[in-house]
């Protein structure tokens, strides 16, 4: 937003009240299994090595890494890096998120299209993030409609890898569990209902997050439009 424009808060905040509400929902998940321990007592680093090596990805390097909820798997590197509240905790939610990215791993290994797909445009997106909104404002300040159109262009990058993002978080989660029913370390009905929880909450905050680009891009589109619309 290049000034205070009250329309600007009729496209974001709904948007910013789900990303407010999936934020909520986290915590609330995390903070409620977080407290209660697997059935197994195996830390986040057990449970990974037990997966990787159950799932045939013993090539895979476990890494620790600062932070809390940071966990991840990097594809470059082919490195799982957990969070010591997850790698060293033993709890139900430190279960579902280190299966999580176990799921990613797979995913990895077995050339899932939609991860190749995110990962592929990456780089524009990212160029896109920053130059996007730098051709609207030169576009608008000096009313070259075609201009703010291209910086709207290059900026739906953005909602495009947060489009991408929502079935590799699906199918990660929907991985997670298969494997660790498979495993045989999710066999109580209580701690499934956790994992479960756990995994439907991050979900939310990736369905928010696009909610939220796409509520900032129709906002540009709708200016850009109003430009449009004055001059004829």
């Amino acid at each position: 937003m290049f000034f205070f424009d009250p329309t600007y808060l009729i496209f974001m905040v709904p948007a910013l009240l789900l990303v407010w509400i999936a934020k909520m929902r986290v915590d609330g998940a995390y903070k409620k299994w977080g407290n209660v321990p697997n059935s197994l007592r195996l830390r986040g680093a057990d449970v990974a090595q037990r997966l990787l090596q159950y799932a045939g990805l013993a090539g895979v390097q476990l890494e620790s890494v600062a932070g809390q909820l940071t966990d991840h798997y990097d594809p470059q590197r082919n490195v799982l890096r957990l969070s010591q509240g997850v790698g060293f905790g033993t709890s139900v939610a430190a279960l579902a998120i280190t299966a999580h990215e176990i799921g990613h791993a797979l995913q990895d290994r077995d050339g899932y299209a939609p991860l190749r797909f995110r990962s592929a445009i990456v780089p524009a997106v990212n160029i896109g993030s920053n130059l996007g909104w730098i051709l609207i404002l030169i576009g608008l300040i000096l009313q070259i409609t075609q201009l703010a159109w291209l910086g709207v262009f290059v900026f739906a990058g953005g909602a495009l890898f947060a489009l991408a993002t929502l079935p590799v978080e699906f199918n990660a989660s929907a991985r997670a569990m298969t494997l660790l029913t498979d495993a045989g370390l999710l066999t109580d009905p209580d701690e499934r209902r956790g994992v479960k929880s756990v995994l439907d909450a991050a979900a939310m905050t990736y369905v928010a997050g696009l909610a939220a680009a796409l509520a900032q891009l129709l906002y540009y589109v709708f200016l850009i439009g109003g430009i449009g619309r004055r001059r004829r």
